[in-house]
């Protein structure tokens, strides 16, 4: 037996055998979007992802290939090992070598170097797979054809598609990974949730709008301008449920002071809609009509809140601060005790229960909704409720809701959590 072509034979299928683990771990890790990039610039890159584009045909062929050289090597290994052992030993011997010498160099090291460097190892390993694509060729379509055989038999669904969860979970990997940074990964993140945004999750509730009637003193319209601040104001006629227009900030002061036109003839024609319109829908609305504020109506058709393009932006770039806003922490949290906190009852259910680490379930976008929710009732000064390690006290009401509670911390544990 001429034991150095034998054992020169084994090595060269042990390379094979790494080739293939390690083109297998390349194609099925790399960054499709990178090396897209990267085919427009290489021919070697354009045929790698030509070919990661048919993965069933490509990973049909590795597997061909990498099954030949192992029983290829392990038939060799057991000829060579009798040869050298003897019978009753060589074959044993030979399981227990070519066993470990597969794993440790034709499996575990060149899918872990693959694994650090998926793209450029599948952009040099494209032009020797393809060779072994076409040859495989008769093989691949036998397999090709049982694959649909086993489909129809087990009714496979092959619509797969990338659900919202998966797509934040992406986005996450990549900001891991340093591609994106704090800021991007928060505002690719903001816009695949954009879309699933109804109007009633933004809005402005009606018990805290600032409007005025249309039968009102413009010195009356001028005070709460100024009072709070806002360049643009409601007008109802008889009652908040009949929003008739909107007065523009521009058109109520001339240049000379207080215009001398009326009140219905410088207000603009409010936009209505719906809580369940989609805020992404609402902004191409508010575009199209060139205004910045729509008025969401309830069942009944009365007043159930405010949207405001500014509402809309938030929600993908975060809080739009100008120089009339108060701070929110500041604020709306006030650590008044050990343990002890005022919470303003306006602030976003999400927020608060992300700065005092506590999860609920509800359909209510701020915190005064869900109180009266927990509660049952219209909320009164007093009024108590225990919830998760916390005990809720109401403080402070207005117009038949919540407006301040006291928040205690009862466990220990959940102190140390919290983010305030």
């Amino acid at each position: 037996m001429n034991i150095p072509l034998f054992v020169a034979i084994m090595v060269a299928l042990l390379l094979m055998s790494a080739y293939f683990s390690a083109t297998e771990t390349a194609f099925s890790s790399l960054n499709k979007t990178r090396l897209k990039v990267m085919s427009e610039k290489s021919k070697k890159a354009a045929l790698a992802y030509k070919l990661s584009e048919n993965y069933d045909n490509l990973i049909s062929t590795i597997l061909i290939g990498n099954n030949i050289v192992n029983i290829a090597l392990s038939s060799l290994g057991t000829v060579l090992f009798i040869y050298l052992c003897g019978e009753g030993l060589g074959a044993t011997v030979s399981t227990v070598v070519i066993t470990v010498v597969v794993l440790i160099f034709g499996e575990v090291c060149p899918k872990s170097l693959a694994k650090d460097m998926p793209e450029a190892f599948a952009v040099f390993s494209a032009p020797i797979i393809f060779v072994f694509i076409w040859v495989f060729s008769p093989i691949n379509f036998f397999f090709a054809q049982l694959k649909k055989l086993l489909s129809k038999l087990f009714k496979v669904n092959k619509e797969e598609k990338t659900s919202q969860e998966e797509l934040i979970m992406m986005v996450e990997e990549v900001h891991q990974e340093g591609t994106l940074n704090s800021e991007e990964s928060l505002l690719v993140q903001n816009a695949i949730e954009f879309s699933d945004l109804k109007a009633e999750d933004i809005l402005t509730h009606r018990t805290d709008l600032e409007a005025v009637s249309v039968d009102d003193d413009k010195s009356e319209i001028a005070r709460v301008f100024s009072a709070s601040k806002f360049s643009r104001l409601l007008v109802y006629e008889e009652s908040i449920d009949n929003i008739v227009g909107i007065i523009h900030q521009k058109d109520f002061y001339t240049g000379c002071g207080i215009t001398d036109k009326s009140v219905r003839e410088i207000m603009t024609a409010p936009i209505f809609v719906l809580p369940s319109k989609k805020i992404d829908e609402l902004l191409r609305l508010l575009q199209k009509n060139k205004t910045h504020v729509a008025v969401v109506l309830d069942e009944y058709g009365g007043t159930y809140g405010l949207v405001t393009m500014e509402d809309i932006l938030e929600e993908l770039v975060g809080d739009i601060w100008d120089e009339h806003d108060e701070v929110e922490s500041s604020e709306d949290y006030k650590k008044i005790g050990e343990n002890v906190y005022s919470v303003d009852c306006s602030v976003d259910i999400d927020g608060f229960c992300e700065k005092f680490d506590i999860e609920v379930e509800t359909e209510t976008v701020s915190l005064g909704g869900w109180i009266a929710e927990q509660l049952g009732k219209i909320p009164d000064v007093g009024d108590r409720f225990d919830y998760m390690g916390f005990s809720i006290i109401v403080t402070e009401t207005e117009n038949h809701r919540a407006t301040f509670i006291e928040l205690v911390v009862r466990d220990h544990e959940l102190s140390e959590k919290m983010t305030i």
